[in-house]
């Protein structure tokens, strides 16, 4: 099992540590592979788009090739996971703000983003949430967080505060506004290993 990282730019780190305990706990032979140009997503059984600054990663990504490679290898039914600004790319439409920036957004889940739906950094939080898929809550990390404003019928919404959607899912995407990757809570790596099984 080979897992993707987009490695340009973001908290890349953080996700290789957390997808290889994952990887451990479950005793799965797996490779993790950072992504910082064209070519290598080809030979991934599944991406993640880590969280960061979401202007620079789209515009990296694009410039590099990556991009086009994410959208061809979602089209097959590889497992795309966004977490924070990989929420935003993997959206079909943004806010102003997105359009302002001129943001490049991958299109892969009908949804419309909101950049920074929960604040600034100083406004960063912790809080527990509840998933259909997980038998307690869920202590999610929230920093400069954006949020799902409005999802398609094919968008399965899986976790919302006040309103907001801020986890979901549209048949192989998985899009986080949190940061799993930030918690010794592996519960939500398991469920997208779970995604890359199946394929």
């Amino acid at each position: 099992m080979r897992i993707g990282i987009i490695a340009i730019q973001g908290d890349v780190s953080e996700h290789i540590d957390a997808v290889e305990r994952a990887l451990c706990e479950r005793g799965i032979e797996g490779e993790v592979l950072e992504i910082r140009h064209e070519g290598i997503v080809p030979r991934c059984d599944a991406v993640i788009l880590p969280g960061g600054e979401s202007t620079t990663l789209g515009r990296l990504i694009e410039r590099e090739g990556i991009a086009g490679e994410i959208q061809n290898a979602a089209m097959k039914g590889i497992p795309v996971l966004g977490t924070c600004a990989g929420l935003i790319l993997v959206a079909t439409r943004g806010d102003e703000q997105v359009h302002k920036t001129h943001q490049h957004l991958l299109g892969l889940m009908d949804v419309k983003v909101n950049r920074n739906a929960f604040g600034r950094q100083r406004e960063s939080f912790e809080v527990d949430l509840d998933l259909p898929f997980l038998d307690s809550p869920y202590t999610a990390i929230f920093i400069r967080a954006p949020a799902i404003m409005d999802a398609g019928p094919e968008v399965d919404v899986l976790s919302t505060i006040n309103g907001r959607i801020v986890a979901a899912r549209q048949n192989n995407v998985l899009a986080l506004a949190f940061h799993p990757e930030l918690t010794p809570d592996l519960r939500l790596h398991h469920y997208f290993l779970d995604m890359i099984s199946v394929t």
